[in-house]
């Protein structure tokens, strides 16, 4: 892409704006958290503290829009505690330009570097740096200096005391996960009657597994219905794809094919009326013709084999995610759903596994984050590059604008760190959005200031109605925010006595100056994705044959109990797509060449080692449980697939084509040794491989086409999409279920969606 296309793309990108669900009763008590604080000021300390302690109610309330999982009161906290720090250290060496600079340097490189513990620690960090430049200019002594940050502080302690008292949507954000990975397993069902090889995003699935983690405190208040859904909900993935799948059980037309689009369909409507109740605290409401559908029993008369054990299976599971939507036994919901689901082993002192997902307290995350930002201070992390970069634009910026006479030159600087993301796209899309909406924000607030000339009161007031509607809008749009935040600064600083006639091209240029040395920076120390995309492409194909090979190992050596390889390698799988996803979505933005890696061939091998994984997951969902007859002959696949896809990921990298002969002859000789079998008679006593064999082999042979796919849609063959393939070997007979037969949902931990 040229730069002329990259700079149109990102300038759209920054000033587009969007219809989303606007959520007024937070946006108002964030507001209020402002105006209290803001009232309490000025009628103990005067407008100057007032601004103060403004700036940290208002950033303390923006910390709690951030996505993130820990409890809204505790970001508040951290927010305001960190910009009072932050406005301390600043004043102490404010007067002592280059002693400030030394602090700048240094506070805004920990801020780049505070992205490697997640996006909100980021932002917040980020958004310390900026207001600290505007607070530091407003006290006179160290003395004055100390107030105003317990002033910055008591106005973060406010704003979590109002999320305490007036909680809005208790658990709304991990409500929303839980139920968007229920409707995005609803939708696959659904899709899957019309596309038995439909594609499957994990992301929700993902997201509601980090939604799932909770600390001590949290599991103790965690509502009833957000305890083990996601479980079953991670079970019930490879179900739904091995009953549609006509390559591995049910025809692609007739009777059979029939019921299984009735059992989808009512399985959709299950899933979508248990995301309802979760997303909204309501009881379950069932359709009845999804009940009916469920419990007809001629099911048993027209499926047979895996697809017969796949229906069973699937009531099973969807009874569990009704019952813990309703709340009802809990305990053992919980603990059956989120034992399955990662797989815990007892440990060896014979206690009990933790029941759910542990999230680490403040105090341990201290060194969790401290060892994250270590490990990105190497060569080539883009963690680093943006770490240098901002901190460098920020004293650059701060000379820039005390150099020229234009006063307050603290906006470029704000401008850039406010702007500044470790990718392009997002730094320049920004860096667009915050010049266009600081002009009309500040062109707003200066012409009313300038016309009527409000005093401390009606100031401090319309900077609480900017901030409220900064709150409301902010998800529409970075620009639309942007003019917010603007208004709201210059009414904040013209309450604190600020000069009304300050023009608006004055403020316009340090913006854009701030602007343009961030969007410099990046072109002078770039961290392009581009580059690295081959890298990613071999990170998930090695994640996915370590899957692959984790699963059919399991039908070699069926586990008693747990089956923790397959977990960790299909969540290491679900990681190693996500980045590639994410590289790719970035690396398209970017005014960069290919390298070697073209959009075709980026698409043909992700849509193969997508099918890859999909054929892993099939053969999941029928995972043998302990005592299984096991299958000897996966053991040498299992081997081959595990070293093939290392060396497939190595010659990735080094640009050249994997060979899968290894692979390709492990499976022939497990070929021609079943058929020698049949043809000699032999086995005829060990009916348990002769069932499971069939099932098997023909899931290694979808892995094998993936694989083969893969390496011809990398050296830029024409590569045609999967069409399902005949069943081959004989026709499993129909299972006796034995007396004791276990229950289809619970016998098998391991089995989780891919």
């Amino acid at each position: 892409m040229s730069w002329l296309r990259a700079l149109k793309e990102t300038a759209l990108s920054g000033l587009s704006i969007e219809r989303r669900r606007l959520e007024p009763l937070i946006a108002i008590r964030g507001a209020a958290g402002l105006a209290l604080v803001l009232g309490i000021s000025l009628a103990f300390f005067g407008p100057v503290v007032a601004a103060s302690s403004a700036f940290g109610a208002f950033q303390a309330a923006i910390a709690t829009f951030q996505r993130s999982w820990r409890p809204r009161p505790v970001l508040a906290l951290v927010s305001g505690a960190s910009l009072a720090v932050s406005t301390f250290l600043g004043y102490l060496t404010g007067s002592r330009l280059p002693l400030f600079l030394a602090l700048l340097v240094l506070w805004t490189f920990v801020a780049g570097l505070a992205w490697a513990a997640g996006p909100t620690a980021g932002i917040i960090a980020a958004s310390n740096v900026a207001i600290m430049l505007v607070t530091v200019t407003l006290p006179t002594s160290v003395a004055n200096s100390a107030v105003h940050a317990g002033m910055i502080l008591f106005g973060g302690v406010v704003q979590a005391a109002l999320i305490v008292l007036f909680p809005v949507r208790r658990w709304g954000a991990q409500r929303d996960a839980l139920a968007d990975a229920l409707a995005a397993e609803a939708d696959y069902a659904r899709r899957l009657r019309h596309d038995p090889l439909a594609p499957f995003d994990p992301v929700p699935l993902m997201t509601a597994r980090s939604a799932a983690a909770v600390t001590p405190r949290q599991a103790r208040r965690r509502p009833p219905e957000l305890r083990g859904s996601r479980g079953v909900a991670e079970r019930i993935r490879p179900v739904l794809a091995s009953l549609a799948d006509p390559s591995l059980g049910v025809p692609p037309e007739g009777p059979e094919r029939e019921r299984v689009r009735e059992l989808l369909a009512a399985a959709g409507s299950v899933l979508d009326s248990a995301a309802r109740a979760i997303r909204h605290g309501d009881p379950v409401v069932l359709a009845p013709s999804a009940v009916a559908t469920l419990k007809t029993p001629d099911t048993g008369t027209l499926l047979t084999g895996p697809p017969l054990r796949a229906a069973d299976r699937l009531g099973a599971l969807l009874s569990d995610v009704i019952e813990t939507a309703e709340g009802e036994g809990t305990k053992e919901q919980e603990a059956r759903a989120e034992e399955a689901a990662e797989a815990i082993k007892t440990p060896a002192d014979g206690t009990t596994p933790a029941p759910h997902r542990r999230r680490p307290t403040l105090l341990r995350l201290v060194p969790v984050v401290a060892q994250a930002m270590r490990a990105e201070l190497r060569p080539g992390s883009p963690i680093l590059r943006h770490a240098v970069r901002v901190s460098a634009v920020a004293a650059v910026g701060y000379l820039i604008g005390t150099a020229l006479p234009l006063g307050h030159g603290y906006w470029a600087p704000m401008a850039a760190v406010m702007v500044m993301r470790p990718e392009f796209s997002q730094t320049y899309a920004r860096s667009v959005a915050r010049f266009g909406g600081t002009i009309v924000g500040v062109s707003l607030a200066t012409a009313i200031g300038q016309t009527t000339h409000p005093g401390v009161t009606p100031a401090a007031m319309l900077s609480v109605l900017c901030a409220l509607l900064m709150y409301l809008l902010m998800r529409t749009g970075y620009v639309v925010g942007q003019a917010c935040v603007s208004a709201y600064v210059v009414f904040l600083l013209g309450m604190a006595g600020d000069d009304w006639s300050q023009t608006v091209l004055e403020r316009v240029f340090l913006t854009l100056a701030g602007g343009l040395l961030a969007m410099i920076s990046y072109a002078l120390y770039p961290a392009w994705e581009t580059p690295r995309l081959r890298g990613r492409l071999g990170d998930w194909l090695k994640a996915d044959g370590r899957y692959a090979a984790s699963v059919v190992d399991q039908y070699a050596e069926p586990a008693e109990r747990g089956h923790d390889d397959v977990r960790s390698a299909l969540l290491d799988t679900r990681e190693a797509r996500v980045a590639w996803q994410e590289a790719l979505a970035t690396a398209q933005h970017e005014p960069v060449r290919n390298r070697g890696l073209s959009r075709a061939a980026a698409d043909d091998t992700q849509h193969a080692l997508a099918q890859l994984g999909r054929a892993a997951m099939l053969l999941e969902a029928h995972l043998p449980g302990g005592g299984a007859t096991p299958v000897p002959d996966a053991a040498r696949l299992a081997d081959a697939l595990r070293r093939a896809t290392e060396q497939g990921a190595k010659a990735v990298r080094e640009r050249r084509v994997p060979d899968w002969t290894e692979v390709r002859e492990a499976l022939a000789e497990w070929d021609a040794r079943q058929q020698r079998a049949q043809e000699e008679g032999e086995g005829e006593a060990d009916t348990g491989e002769r069932e499971a064999d069939p099932y098997v082999r023909e899931g290694a042979h979808l892995l094998l086409e993936a694989l083969e796919e893969f390496s011809r849609g990398l050296d830029g063959k024409p590569v045609s999409k999967p069409k399902p393939k005949p069943k081959t070997g004989p026709k499993p007979k129909p299972e006796p279920k034995p007396k004791s037969e276990p229950d289809p949902g619970t016998d098998q931990p391991g089995n989780q969606a891919g």
